[in-house]
């Protein structure tokens, strides 16, 4: 399990990402964000996340909602150089509007 350190902790590495409310849903009492990592730590969103008091909904591990769900987090785009022509290659993909992601109605084609 990894866990938020005070700086200076031996052993400890740095871990830095950022976050964007797109969307909050009062009724569900959940929100829609997009993070941006900068550095790629173990379970790094999921930790931080919890230890700002926001768990990803399902997340078994470091959260306390939506217990027995599937976790809410989802990489909707991932960009990568190819290793051997050095091109810049972009995925995408959004899960279904169904369930916990029908948060994301009106959110579909946006970067």
């Amino acid at each position: 399990m990894s866990k938020v350190v005070k700086e200076g902790k031996k052993n400890s590495k740095f871990a830095k990402l950022d976050y964007e409310i797109l969307k909050y849903n009062e009724i569900k009492d959940l929100s829609l964000i997009k993070v941006n990592l900068h550095t790629g730590r173990h379970h790094q969103i999921r930790v931080q996340l919890s230890n700002f008091g926001h768990s990803i909904f399902g997340d078994q591990k470091y959260g306390t909602r939506g217990k027995g769900k599937q976790i809410a987090l989802w990489a909707y785009k991932l960009t990568i150089k190819h290793p051997i022509t050095k091109k810049e290659m972009v995925f995408e993909d959004y899960p279904e509007n169904n369930g916990t992601w029908c948060i994301l109605k009106d959110y579909k084609n946006r970067s």
